[in-house]
Parts: structure tokens; C-alpha cells; sequence
């Protein structure tokens, strides 16, 4: 789950809701000759709709075959909008694959009238580009979209001309849509001076744990491309998952509903969907981290039922009107929340004993945690916000007190169930919920101003007086119930968790915003406006209240992660992980393969093919100016390779001198991936080291430099330990 306002409002509802949009670059100029077709053209649209296009237009009248005007043959489309909102959609089920094509051209024309608020939007497999548009009366236009922005494969779903408003505007016309190759060469630009780079080798190393490399719900052959560590069962519906009918309630994500999974009742528990994803775990060699309930209620069949019955609690703001039009969103006709609902309409009332059953089933199935079995246990999915994304079931803010009385009853039964698994907690949703309760918030108005819960617990901020509980509860008993403080971080400010890449502030403040993990000089650049130094801020945590306690982000997001700039902020945030000493992070929203996002991780994970890694121990490395350039470095123990990650945010080449005092002059293994080619990574080529030298990197580019260890500095490394 994920947080954009600073109100509690379900935030995966606001992911669903994103559009995979991106603003790019388009051409409108005046009308001049068609441009010559290169010999990759493929064609869309030339005086009939070619046989890979249909039409899946909506509220609008499109005739394929207009006599006038015509931009070039016999005939054009003219497209008349029959109400606010149409379309003029052209799509194909499977996707067209465009080949080598690197652009499209269409022709547009805006009838008698023109000025119609078109918005086109081209959607792929991985992305989309969009434009605004407002053609000219009485004139063909011509718009050249730049396709070099999408990540393969390239295959083009729908083409939208989409009436950006409520009223309906006049007709428009098409013409001569097509792809083609673009074959001008194009001039790169000449390199730039760039920061000053340089690596402590003489420094002790520190340990970079393999879990911050996890993600949730990965496919199962990327997760086995990446020998993904670690893989999380969370979100919001695991909040209310019942394992012994495999059914899970969707709370305020969608419409309350109880949806059951796929597998065959009569053989349940086993065959469940948490079992199905332990089981990929199992085949790929990833720990399993799985999200067990502490709100107290669970689904209490495998049925249909849903939280706020249109039948049962009257007329609703909106309901599920394709699948269950009974089932309301819990916003009455008159705009307040529907309150006095009974819990029991979906759930049934569960206990700790609920979960110690589930635990054991795993056990038997898979073995304990220290045997092969489920490894980790996230307590519950972001419970400040349970007022709002379960408030069918628990209506009341969640309080400091309910909290730990819950973590304290889960953890301690986890704890009893398999004494080797390990718990994080609490699982906040956000920067608010680090501070203060959802009963603080409750209140309404300027509630931070005189927080209420939070002032009767000593005015102590929420996770530091939760830590300061735990450590009182592993006093008191001898026993450690939490083994990970955990929370939630997205960015916050606008555009920067999506899909889409955003304008060129927004990509610029994509890669600016990764600071917020690590710079206690960093003003987030958002409504938290505030400094955030999350890492550094949670081993401040850790140490004051709770020292032993290890450190967890198991949802983030930086979004865009079908384009190179989302690729950069990824590799850039994998990279802080590894240097500011997180211990396990999951990414949620796993990219799929052939995303530049997914790239981003073979750079850590497998970036020559065979599986090699980024090192183990962090070394200090610095640049002179990390904007513009960041370096990562790490080393394998016992004479294992140096690595350096190095990362251009700009969109030139850079030559930067690096200094790696002590280092012995030899060759490397460079692999590069960046914006020039999306769909590999480069390499290896050879660059020539030593204690100084200078290299280019390109424009927006990820390069592992794997520089081979020969002398005998290693044993000032730190020792190897066990991870848990």
C-alpha cells in the first residue's frame, strides 16, 4: 500500500488509479509534404484501416473511408465525438510489433472548427507517450511522435484520440497514420567534464545484506533471473486473508469483497494461492516473507458476500457495477460513510490461535523457518490505516495501545509457533504514521497541532515509544517478539510514484528525490517538507529504543519503471540500501523482464548473464557531485572481485576521473545499460584501471566496472557473517 496525500487515504486505490501515461516529446508544426517512407514504414491508417487495427472507439462516430478533406489517396477518417470523454481508439489484442520503427506520424485536421482538446495517447506492452493536441481549422498538421523512449518489446496495444472534455467539440479527420524508421544519423553529443569519483579502499568494509534486493510478487522467471533473495505476500488484502478457504476480503480497494482464490475447495488448505507463492519461492531459492492478520477478522467463507450491500445499506456513490452491483464502495447517496454496518456480512472474528494454526499447516508443508520454511512474518499491512481501508470490520482508528496490545499477542504467538522465524512491525503505511496514531489523526482539523494519543503516551513519537514496548516486553518475558522495525516509504511528491515518466521537472525530481533515503540536508520536496534522512533516521530508532533491531522497507516504489529516468532512481536506491546499511527492502510493483526497471536490478543482481553480483561489503565512495553522477562500490570477501556501480543522471556523456588510492594497475570488465539501448546490457569491454584513471560514461546510464582482486588489502575487510 502507498501513501500520496497526507490524509488516509487508501493509497493502492490512487495506484489502480494512475494512468500509465507520459508526457513526450511531439512535433506540431505547420502542414508541409509528407516525409519520404523509409523502408520500415508499416502502415495504420492509408485510405482503409489496416488488417492488424481495429476500431474499439467509444462515444464517437468515426467513418473510415470520408472523401473530404483528404491529406493523400482517396480517403481519410473523419471523427465526430457523440459525448464528453469518447474516443477514437484504434487496438489490437496481442499488441503490433513495430520492429525497428522509431517513430509515428499521423496527419490531423480540425474541420470547419478546429481547436478540439484531443489528448493521444499511445499505449505499448511497458509504457505509453502522450500529447495534447488542439488542431488547426481548415488544415492538415502533422505530428511526429518519438517512439525511442519505449523499452521493448515494442509492441503497440491501442492508439487513443480522446476528447479531453465534458462537451462535445466538432469534428476532426485523420489521415496517413503510420510507422517508420527514422535513419538520420544523429550527432551524440560531445562528452562533459564530470564529477571527480573516488573509492577507500584501505576502508573497512560493511555488510551489505542480500534481502534489500526483494521485491513483492515477482514472476516467477524474474525472480529466478535475479536469485531474488527475498519475496513478500502483502498489501491490503492480506490484511483479511483466510488460508483455510483461500479467500481473501479486498477491503476499500474494491468494494469490500470477499474473492476467493483459484484453488480446488476440497483440497484446501493445501493448494491455496499462499501456498502456490511459497512454492515458487521454494523453486527459485527466495526466503518467503508473508503478511499474517492482526486486525482480527478474516473472510468467513468462500463466498461472494461484500462489506456494504446496496440491498441492505441503501443507495451508494458508486458500486461494482460489472461484477457484483450489490456490492457498494460504503459512501452513502448523500456522501458520508455508511457507519453501524455489521462486521459479519463478510468476516468472522479471529484470534491468535487463527494464526498459530496457519504457521503450523506452513511448518508441515514447507518446514520451519530455520529448515527451508517460511523465513518471514510481517505483522499485518499498514494498520494506522484500517479505519479506512477496512472500516467494515474496524471502523475505529487504530490507537499506540491497540497496536502493541495486537503486535504484542501476534508476535509472542508467531514467536511460540516456529521460535526461528522472524517478525517486522509495524508495517506503516507512511512518513505520518511514523509519528502519530490514526487516532491522533481521527480528530480532524489541524490535529498534529494537538495530537491527543499521542500527547497521552508521554508526547513520544509513534515508533519510537512502539520500539521502546518491545524492548520492555523482551525485558520483562526474555523473549524478542520483533526482529525488524518495518515502514512503508513512496515519495510523495507529485508524479514521482507512477507509471508514467513525467515532464522534465518530474524526472529530474525522481532522481533528486532518492536523497530523502540517506541526506539529513535534504528538504523533501513535498507536503512533508521536512527532512526525511529515512535510513539514518530509523538507526537513530533502532539505537535510542530498541538497540538489535534490524531495519526494513518492504513496499517502495520510485515509479516509472518502463523508462531509463526510473531505471536510474531505481539503481540509485538499490545502491543507498546497500551503502546506508538497510536490511531487507521489497520493492512493490515488480517491473516486468523487459523493463528498464528490471535492468536496474540485473545491474546488482546478474549483470553479465551468469548471475554475478554487485559485492557484499560496502566501501566509502564519494562524488564530487552526486546529481550529476553517483558511484556505489563493494567487494566480494576472500578475494573476490572489486565492483564500482557507477550512474549518469544526466543526459550527456561524462568524463570523470576516478581515484582508488592503492589499487593495483590491471584491466576490468565493464557492462553498461542505458538509454541508447533499452533492451540489453552491454559488455563486457575492457578499461584499463589504476590508482587513477579516467573514464566516459554514457548519457543516463548504469556501468558495473568488475576491476579482478590480487593483492592482499582484503583482510581489512569485515568478516562475512551469517545473514538471518
Amino acid at each position: 500500500m502507498k501513501k500520496t496525500e497526507k490524509t488516509c487515504i487508501s493509497p493502492e486505490i490512487l495506484f489502480r488509479l494512475v494512468l500509465a501515461g507520459v508526457m513526450a516529446a511531439l512535433a506540431l508544426g505547420p502542414a508541409a509534404a509528407p516525409v519520404q517512407a523509409a523502408p520500415a514504414a508499416q502502415a495504420v491508417y492509408a485510405d482503409a484501416l489496416a488488417a492488424e487495427w481495429a476500431n474499439w472507439s467509444w462515444s464517437l462516430t468515426a467513418n473510415f473511408s470520408s472523401t473530404s478533406p483528404v491529406h493523400g489517396g482517396s480517403y481519410a477518417i473523419s471523427a465526430a465525438y457523440t459525448a464528453g470523454w469518447g474516443g477514437l481508439q484504434l487496438g489490437n489484442n496481442d499488441g503490433v510489433d513495430i520492429g525497428s520503427s522509431n517513430r509515428l506520424e499521423f496527419w490531423i485536421h480540425g474541420g470547419s472548427s478546429g481547436g478540439q482538446p484531443i489528448r493521444f495517447t499511445l499505449n505499448s506492452g511497458c509504457g505509453s507517450l502522450s500529447q495534447d493536441l488542439s488542431p488547426a481549422a481548415n488544415t492538415w498538421t502533422r505530428v511526429e511522435v518519438d517512439l525511442s523512449p519505449l523499452p521493448p518489446p515494442r509492441r503497440i496495444t491501442t492508439l487513443v484520440w480522446m476528447n479531453n472534455s465534458n462537451s462535445v467539440p466538432g469534428t476532426f479527420y485523420l489521415d496517413d497514420i503510420r510507422f517508420y524508421e527514422d535513419t538520420n544519423p544523429v550527432t551524440p553529443p560531445a562528452a562533459q567534464p564530470g564529477p571527480a569519483l573516488s573509492v577507500d579502499l584501505a576502508a573497512t568494509g560493511t555488510l551489505i545484506s542480500p534481502y534489500i534486493y526483494g521485491m513483492n510478487f515477482a514472476s516467477e522467471s524474474l525472480a529466478d533471473e535475479l536469485d531474488l533473495p527475498v519475496r513478500r505476500w502483502g498489501g491490503n488484502s492480506t490484511t483479511r486473508y483466510n488460508y483455510l478457504t483461500d479467500t481473501s476480503n479486498r477491503g476499500s480497494d474494491w468494494y469490500f469483497e470477499n474473492v476467493a482464490g483459484s484453488a480446488n475447495p476440497a483440497n484446501l488448505p493445501d493448494g491455496s494461492e499462499t501456498d502456490l507463492f511459497i512454492a515458487q519461492n521454494v523453486r527459485t531459492g527466495a526466503e518467503s516473507l508473508i503478511t499474517i492478520p492482526l486486525i482480527g477478522w478474516t473472510p468467513k467463507a468462500r463466498d461472494a458476500s461484500c462489506g456494504f450491500s446496496v440491498s441492505k445499506y441503501g443507495a451508494q456513490t458508486d458500486r461494482d457495477w460489472q461484477w457484483r452491483p450489490d456490492c457498494g464502495n460504503g459512501v452513502s447517496s448523500g456522501g458520508g460513510n455508511i457507519t453501524g454496518n455489521d462486521p459479519h456480512d463478510t468476516s468472522m472474528e479471529i484470534t491468535t490461535a487463527f494464526v498459530q494454526g496457519w504457521i503450523t499447516y506452513l511448518k508441515g508443508r514447507y518446514g520451519a523457518a530455520g529448515a527451508g520454511g517460511v523465513r518471514f512474518y510481517n505483522l499485518d499491512n499498514e494498520p494506522m490505516l484500517w479505519n479506512s481501508t477496512h472500516r467494515d470490520v474496524h471502523p475505529a482508528a487504530t490507537s499506540y495501545d491497540e497496536l502493541r496490545d495486537r503486535t504484542v499477542a501476534y508476535a509472542a504467538a508467531v514467536k511460540a509457533a516456529d521460535p526461528q522465524a522472524l517478525t517486522l512491525g509495524p508495517v506503516l503505511w507512511g512518513w505520518t504514521a511514523y509519528f502519530y496514531s490514526a487516532l491522533d489523526a481521527a480528530a480532524g482539523g489541524s490535529w498534529w497541532n494537538n495530537p491527543q494519543d499521542r500527547l497521552a503516551h508521554g508526547n513520544v513519537p509513534f515508533i519510537e515509544w512502539y520500539l521502546q514496548q518491545m524492548r520492555s516486553y523482551e525485558l520483562q518475558h526474555g523473549t524478542r517478539i520483533l526482529d525488524f522495525v518495518d515502514v512503508h516509504y513512496y515519495p510523495q511528491a507529485g508524479g514521482i510514484f507512477s507509471s508514467s515518466l513525467g515532464d522534465a521537472a518530474t524526472q529530474a525530481l525522481r532522481l533528486r528525490s532518492t536523497r530523502a533515503l540517506w541526506d539529513r540536508t535534504y528538504t523533501d520536496e513535498s507536503w512533508i517538507a521536512d527532512e526525511v534522512y529515512l535510513i539514518p533516521r530509523m538507526k537513530e530508532w533502532v539505537t535510542t529504543n530498541y538497540p538489535g533491531t534490524r531495519l526494513a522497507v518492504t513496499e517502495y516504489n520510485w515509479g516509472a519503471h518502463c523508462y531509463i529516468n526510473g531505471a536510474l532512481a531505481q539503481a540509485d536506491v538499490l545502491g543507498i540500501f546497500g551503502r546506508e546499511g538497510l536490511d531487507l527492502a521489497t520493492l512493490w510493483g515488480p517491473p516486468v523482464s523487459q523493463a528498464p526497471a528490471a535492468f536496474a536490478f540485473r545491474m546488482f543482481r546478474n549483470y553479465d548473464g551468469a548471475h554475478s553480483r554487485f559485492g557484499d561489503l560496502s566501501l566509502p565512495a564519494s562524488s564530487a557531485d552526486e546529481a550529476q553522477v553517483a558511484i556505489f562500490a563493494a567487494a566480494h570477501p576472500n578475494g573476490g572481485n572489486l565492483t564500482l556501480l557507477v550512474i549518469n543522471k544526466t543526459d550527456v556523456p561524462r568524463t570523470s576521473t576516478l581515484a582508488l588510492p592503492g589499487l593495483q594497475a590491471g584491466s576490468a570488465r565493464v557492462f553498461s545499460y542505458g538509454a541508447a539501448d533499452l533492451s540489453a546490457i552491454h559488455g563486457p569491454t575492457t578499461q584499463m584501471v589504476s590508482a587513477s584513471f579516467s573514464m566516459t560514461f554514457a548519457p543516463q546510464s548504469i556501468t558495473l566496472i568488475e576491476i579482478p582482486q590480487t593483492d592482499t588489502r582484503l583482510h581489512l575487510f569485515m568478516p562475512l557473517v551469517a545473514v538471518p
